[in-house]
């Protein structure tokens, strides 16, 4: 083995890494042999030279190949993921994965933890009363065939190798590194066995990638990446230049998410990027012959109530109870203050830092400010009002839920500091790009 400063130092020199060099870091994050404090320095040289495309398929294929791959041998239907690169109040897995199941895919969806400011899906769940994110890899199969969906987080027998890096690009500063980023989502996407992924790449100031120039750029990588290791993968780029839905927090976006299944709150954005996803799974898998085809099966999943039906009883095989869709807070608390958050001038919310509000969802205790940390699922946003809307003076545009009223009154201040009004109607930019 080679040591491992010298293939920090190699690529911190902007020279390129060789498989071998590549599989020893791969190696040393499995077995401990890269300490923490050079898995780190390894992440920030990286993001500093960048990887080579050839760099980026070595690297994957190492992670991918650090622990189980799954098989699904026998499932008689396409086997078909998405994955966000995150954002703010993104809470689209859970109706997707509903939708697409009850449109007849196996959705096995591998998710991650919270990120930066971004929220994560597995945080998410945990809101939930006994559900259990780390299901054994037999008992996360079991369920995608009697169910049709199962979402868990990573174990410790699926890359691995990711799993340990994720946790310490967190903590530091190399989250938005387009090479481990791709390494990142389609280690786990191609250990879980897919034929077919469909990738929500965000862009905006809420996303990893703030330009549509890095969007683009990432989503170029993860194509090129994915197909070239045999899974049918399209990308689509989504806005994230404010919030998507209506709120942020583990707990509170558990909640719209069971008032969008049952059809009592489904917010436009949210709603039109959950059918231009659910429409590309579905027409890239072959379970729709066209576009006008796959929407029509969106909505009878909806209106139908099905797709509610398939994630109440994922959530009940998970550990869950089994009427969370009509009773969301009977399984999870509340946060023991709740205020609201008011408009600071007269004028038409224009512009949002979305970052900002991310980062204040994770002042409040929803987020990890170091790896390990304790998240508490009830704090965050809800209530918020779209970009566009006209507002007076003193209405309410959000509200915090918090632990405690200073808690509270940091992160009313914090949301109204990243709002930015107009006097003008604004010209927003468009949902889907």
């Amino acid at each position: 083995m080679i040591l491992p400063q010298e293939i920090i130092r190699t690529k911190r020199d902007g020279k390129i890494l060789n498989q071998s060099q590549i599989h020893d870091f791969v190696n040393g994050l499995v077995d401990g042999s890269f300490s923490d404090s050079q898995v780190g320095a390894m992440a920030m040289a990286i993001f500093q030279q960048g990887l080579s495309v050839e760099e980026k398929v070595t690297l994957t294929t190492a992670m991918m190949n650090s622990g189980d791959v799954l098989s699904w041998e026998g499932y008689d239907a396409p086997i078909v993921d998405k994955h966000s690169t995150g954002g703010v109040g993104d809470k689209v897995s859970f109706m997707l994965a509903a939708i697409v199941s009850a449109c007849g895919a196996y959705v096995p969806m591998i998710s991650g933890r919270g990120l930066g400011h971004t929220g994560g899906t597995s945080d998410k769940l945990e809101s939930i009363a006994g559900f259990n994110v780390e299901p054994t890899i037999s008992e996360f199969k079991r369920i995608v065939k009697d169910v049709g969906v199962a979402i868990i987080s990573q174990t410790d027998n699926l890359a691995p190798a990711d799993k340990r890096l994720y946790g310490i690009r967190d903590v530091t500063a190399t989250v938005e590194s387009i090479p481990l980023i791709t390494a990142s989502i389609l280690s786990k996407k191609l250990a879980a066995g897919l034929d077919t992924l469909v990738m929500d790449v965000k862009v905006g100031n809420g996303a990893m990638m703030s330009s549509l120039e890095d969007a683009k750029a990432l989503a170029n990588s993860i194509s090129s990446v994915a197909n070239g290791a045999g899974v049918k993968t399209q990308t689509i780029i989504t806005d994230m230049n404010q919030v998507l839905g209506t709120s942020a927090g583990n707990a509170i976006e558990m909640y719209e998410t069971a008032k969008y299944l049952t059809g009592k709150q489904r917010e436009p954005r949210l709603h039109k990027v959950v059918k231009t996803l659910a429409c590309a799974m579905l027409v890239n898998s072959g379970l729709a012959s066209d576009e006008q085809t796959a929407y029509l099966k969106i909505d009878k999943a909806l209106h139908s109530g099905k797709a509610a039906e398939i994630f109440e009883r994922m959530i009940a095989a998970l550990g869950g109870p089994k009427d969370f869709v009509e009773n969301p807070w009977g399984s999870m608390n509340k946060a023991a203050i709740i205020m609201e958050v008011k408009a600071s001038q007269h004028g038409y919310l224009a512009q949002m830092n979305t970052r900002d509000i991310g980062m204040s969802v994770v002042g409040l205790g929803g987020g990890r400010a170091a790896p390990k940390q304790k998240v508490n699922h009830s704090v965050g946003f809800d209530r918020i009002l779209p970009l566009g809307v006209q507002v007076n003076s003193g209405e309410v545009i959000a509200r915090v839920h918090a632990k405690d009223e200073n808690s509270a009154l940091l992160a009313a201040e914090q949301f109204k500091q990243a709002i930015t009004y107009s006097e003008d109607s604004p010209e927003l930019p468009p949902v889907i790009y």
